[in-house]
């Protein structure tokens, strides 16, 4: 990013311009923010990466609630103060678009992308401090919630994810601490997996962005 030119980042030898920097205020343009996007997947991802054009109104929702366009994401009744539930099925494209569009505000504070699964591990490896490690004042966004197996410390069982949610949910109201996350299950399946108290919580700390369920596998 350049600082005296906000709308304007810088890739190494290629700078991308995202939109019309007006006092002090950015008009970003979706175009180039697409274009700015592509670049930067396949710099992250490798050269076959890219934005399906089946994906675009997603992804323009996406970028409105990342850019904190208040007046569109009014329009598609998406709160900028909470985080995003980026659901849809496996494949699809939701822990790319989550790892890559941080990078489209890079002077806004970062979140780190970890995987759930990763968190229950650690949770059967030391226990209950990996609960308390996740209620600091970071920003996340946990991947692939509710795939992850049941946390077991001393043969004890644990909804490990389902604890953390209530305590970033209390960073959230009390701290303005934001949470996203990616899943593949749906509002039922999430009840079922974490209850309906932690399922009320989730509603207060995201906003809903789904894939169509009849989205196919880009991986294949």
């Amino acid at each position: 990013m350049n600082l005296h030119h906000p709308n304007i980042i810088i890739e190494g030898d290629s700078h991308y311009t995202l939109g019309t920097l007006r006092g002090n205020k950015v008009f970003y343009d979706f175009d180039k923010m697409l274009l700015y996007l592509n670049a930067k997947g396949k710099l992250l991802f490798g050269k076959d990466f890219k934005i399906f054009e089946e994906d675009h109104p997603l992804v323009y929702k996406l970028c409105n609630y990342f850019i904190k366009d208040v007046g569109n994401c009014r329009k598609f009744d998406i709160d900028i103060h909470k985080g995003l539930l980026l659901s849809g099925p496996v494949g699809c494209g939701k822990t790319s678009l989550m790892k890559l569009l941080r990078y489209l505000v890079p002077h806004q504070r970062p979140y780190e992308v970890i995987p759930a699964r990763n968190i229950t591990f650690g949770f059967n490896n030391v226990g209950f401090k990996i609960i308390e490690a996740y209620g600091d004042k970071k920003f996340y966004c946990f991947d692939d919630l509710g795939i992850e197996p049941t946390g077991k410390y001393f043969g004890k069982d644990c909804n490990v994810l389902g604890e953390i949610l209530l305590s970033r949910h209390d960073l959230f109201l009390n701290h303005n601490i934001m949470t996203h996350a990616t899943t593949n299950l749906n509002a039922q399946e999430l009840e079922e997996r974490y209850g309906s108290r932690v399922r009320s919580r989730m509603r207060e700390l995201f906003n809903l962005i789904a894939f169509d369920e009849n989205t196919g596998d880009k991986r294949k």
